[in-house]
């Protein structure tokens, strides 16, 4: 049969939307400007006949032992996929530029490559002399890893499924080409059709699939988001190329949590795996500083102890400013407004800055107290009383609530040597560890009182 003549359709970037002509607000998803011209190409119709019928099975007579996890040797990767790679796998992984993400995959195609077999590195991106002098930097380079600089994903697919390589590597997505599709590679057209002919190699032949994915200024996966669809798992790498610090997360996952988090640093030898993050957050932190507060975060079933600090100054503008370097800025104006109505702490003509220490977002509730201890810290000019941390939820009468898994925090502040922790009266007392004293407080105001070291008397 005979194909049909290619058209100009439009794609809308943020949903995947089609239309057939250019719009200025996406009908289905809202957002303005994200029409994207691309050509569709319809491809060759096939006999009905020639295609194989998949019949429906009962579940219960599926066996799935056969797709037992390849274990990873990096824990802090294996703990976000949720314990391994499972076979036939398509993973996303997405993050500014210069993060790490050809680092990070790089270091694991080196360590997998001893356990799965055969791993093939294919970077549209790097020769394969340039791919080479990059892993001499990281360490030593197994035999089993093979490199292959290329572009058109038929051949990669081809490979796959004539191989059958344990592990494959795909640096970037939106490097790659599809020939039947005549718009540019990294297009709407392009990029979706690369990942269903990488989808469909990987569930056919059970090899796990590992994708780069650009992101946009916004840091969402660039292209439409019907990819983030197709694909089993999308992990994000986090942080701030000019910190040290590297958080590896999961916000999809088929086969695992999407709460779990990796930590890494970034070294001259690549990311090392950072065994104990509290106590990296907290190596710097100096003692008995005014603004400075520690709070303690839950990221999946790992407790993390994080320094807030916090700086108030006289406004001479008229107009305060509000800043707020990993914490949401709107969280911010409602601590702010809860600290001069409930607790009498006046900032209208203070200029409020916040900043989490180590490149870190605190998006938990959790972190209310200590973001609100450390701005009341800064404009009373009285440090936080020593070895204490900062654990609930602030309300909008100033109330304190509170927050789950509060033993499991509590054992983890008691590990790193602090002797006091301050939390809601209405949170379930939990059973204390040896070394570490439960203050529980009804108010943000009791809190504060609790928390700051009283004035020194007049006189």
């Amino acid at each position: 049969m005979a194909r049909t003549k290619n058209k100009t359709v439009y794609v809308c970037n943020s949903c995947g939307a089609f239309s057939p002509k250019w719009q200025g607000r996406c009908p289905d998803c809202g957002e303005w400007n994200t029409y994207v011209e691309t050509v569709d190409t319809p491809k060759a119709a096939t006999s009905v006949g020639s295609i194989d019928v998949a019949t429906p099975r009962k579940l219960s007579s599926v066996d799935a032992n056969d797709l037992a996890r390849h274990r990873v040797p990096l824990p802090e990767v294996s703990r976000v996929l949720g314990g391994g790679v499972v076979p036939g796998s398509l993973v996303l992984i997405g993050g500014d530029p210069g993060v790490g993400k050809s680092t990070l995959l790089l270091q694991l195609s080196s360590e997998m490559a001893s356990s799965v077999g055969t791993v093939l590195y294919v970077s549209g991106e790097e020769s394969v002399q340039q791919i080479r002098l990059r892993a001499a930097r990281l360490g030593t380079v197994p035999d089993g890893l093979l490199v292959l600089s290329e572009t058109r994903i038929s051949r990669i697919a081809d490979y796959i499924e004539s191989a059958r390589p344990g592990l494959v590597i795909i640096d970037s997505i939106q490097t790659m080409y599809v020939e039947d599709v005549e718009s540019a590679a990294g297009s709407v057209s392009q990029v979706r059709e690369c990942t269903m002919t990488l989808m469909r190699a990987a569930k056919g032949t059970g090899v796990p699939v590992f994708l780069v994915g650009h992101v946009t200024k916004e840091g969402a996966i660039a292209g439409p988001r019907v990819l983030e669809h197709i694909v089993d798992t999308v992990l994000y790498l986090e942080g701030d190329r000019f910190h040290q610090y590297r958080l590896l997360r999961a916000a999809k996952n088929r086969y695992g949590s999407t709460n779990e988090v990796g930590v890494f640093q970034m070294t001259q030898e690549g990311l090392s795996e950072v065994t104990n993050p509290s106590e990296a957050f907290l190596s710097e932190r100096p003692e008995d500083t005014v603004g400075s507060a520690v709070g303690v975060l839950m990221e999946g079933t790992r407790p993390l102890l994080v320094e807030v600090q916090a700086l108030t100054s006289y406004s001479g503008s008229g107009m305060a400013r509000r800043t707020a370097n990993g914490f949401d800025y709107n969280r911010l104006l409602l601590l702010v407004a809860v600290l001069g109505k409930r607790v009498g702490v006046s900032l209208g003509d203070q200029d409020v800055y916040v900043n989490v220490v180590g490149g870190l977002k605190l998006e938990e509730p959790a972190a209310d107290l200590a973001v609100a201890v450390a701005i009341a810290s800064s404009a009373g000019n009285r440090a936080v009383r020593p070895e204490t941390v900062l654990v609930g939820e602030v309300g909008l009468s100033g109330e304190l609530r509170s927050v789950p898994q509060l033993e499991r925090r509590l054992i983890e502040s008691a590990k790193l040597g602090f002797t006091r922790a301050v939390c809601s009266r209405t949170a379930r007392r939990p059973q204390t560890p040896d070394g570490l004293k439960l203050v529980q407080a009804g108010t943000l105001a009791d809190a504060t009182g609790h928390a700051l070291i009283p004035p020194a008397p007049r006189g």
